[in-house]
């Protein structure tokens, strides 16, 4: 194999494969980008089994063929040439030579045959979605999803339709986060769940994007085709918990303030939070008092007072910190409203003038 070209678009599409490399006890060439050179193209693929992604590229083609070099170490190296406006890759034996106008770098490459195909999408639901707007479901919600895989509904996001909107949904039972996202017209029905891991791959990916993704699905994987971009994750088997049974219908305690002094209440607080990182939301309405307060008897206590909308009735609850601090940048509203029943039940976290997204977050039960 030679080929010739263009530094930044190698460097770019290498950045987009890399990280899908991994190491693999019984499959070394996982660790691998498979660089593939022919009629033009130069096509960069990576995979873990779990995502894969395939990148396209147009180059100068001297002598086509095939190659599978470790992505850790082709990464960093092609990442110090962002200088080199063109960079020449050529076999030599059972190593790639890689040139640029200063620099030269033998890497020792793997036998290509082991890697595995990236399977294409068949048979499934066809849907046209921006980017854009996918991306915004995914980093909306993913913060909620279990990291363990016990429970695999729970370590992931789920996707699912209702008319023109998609709604991007995670919980790991202690919190939930529901976006929901117009977008057009959904020919067909959505219902599937992404693992947890892939997700922050597939929006780093997707977030370079700035127009609509070829959408594919079927009972086994999801796909996102754009012009010079493959990227397929498997899906969840199983169903995801009936989460709107838990949502609660009216509510007795609404507290309505400024994000910035809530957030920035919640940081103060947090400097003396325990080992539980518990933090208590003291509402009277009456009084018209509303005061967050942490004590740790290694560090010491701190009380702050918000001032707010307060309405209802009193109200003394225990929180995670963490928690309620994670939705913060999910909420496109300069007003949050707090919302309240007792001890037992989730508070519920919406943005004043953004409706689109909604957060419940359980109490502590010491």
């Amino acid at each position: 194999m030679k080929i010739e070209c263009v530094g930044e678009k190698l460097i770019q599409a290498i950045s987009k494969c890399e990280k899908t490399s991994m190491k693999h006890p019984t499959l070394p060439v996982l660790k691998c980008i498979l660089f593939e050179a022919e009629d033009g193209v130069l096509t960069l693929k990576s995979t873990n089994l779990d995502l894969g992604i395939r990148v396209s590229l147009p180059v100068k083609v001297s002598k086509g063929g095939v190659v599978a070099v470790p992505g850790s170490v082709v990464g960093s190296y092609i990442n110090n040439l962002s200088r080199a406006k063109s960079i020449v890759l050529e076999t030599e034996g059972e190593n790639l030579k890689i040139s640029s106008k200063d620099c030269s770098a033998l890497i020792k490459c793997f036998p290509h045959e082991d890697f595995p195909n990236i399977p294409l999408v068949e048979g499934g639901v066809n849907l046209k979605i921006n980017a854009k707007d996918f991306v915004n479901g995914m980093r909306s919600v993913w913060y909620s999803a279990a990291v363990s895989s016990m429970k695999p509904e729970l370590s992931s996001v789920y996707i699912y339709s209702e008319d023109d909107v998609l709604i991007f949904v995670a919980t790991d039972s202690f919190r939930l986060a529901e976006k929901r996202v117009k977008v057009k017209k959904i020919t067909e029905p959505v219902n599937l769940m992404i693992p947890f891991k892939n997700v922050l791959e597939i929006i780093r990916v997707l977030d370079e994007i700035d127009d609509d993704a070829s959408v594919s699905f079927n009972k086994n994987q999801i796909s996102f085709a754009f012009e010079e971009i493959y990227l397929t994750s498997r899906i969840v088997e199983g169903n995801f918990p009936d989460y709107k049974q838990i949502i609660p219908k009216e509510y007795k305690t609404e507290a309505v303030v400024l994000k910035y002094d809530f957030v920035n209440s919640l940081k103060l607080a947090n400097v003396f939070s325990d080992k539980f990182n518990q933090i208590n939301i003291n509402i009277k309405p009456g009084d018209r008092i509303l005061s967050l307060t942490t004590c740790n008897s290694d560090v010491g206590e701190n009380v702050t007072a918000l001032d707010g909308a307060l309405s209802g009735e009193d109200q003394d609850v225990n929180f995670n910190y963490k928690y309620i601090a994670d939705c913060f940048q999910s909420i496109n509203s300069d007003s949050i409203s707090l919302q309240f029943n007792d001890k037992s039940k989730p508070m519920v976290v919406k943005g004043v003038n953004d409706r689109s997204f909604m957060y419940l977050v359980m109490p502590m039960n010491r």
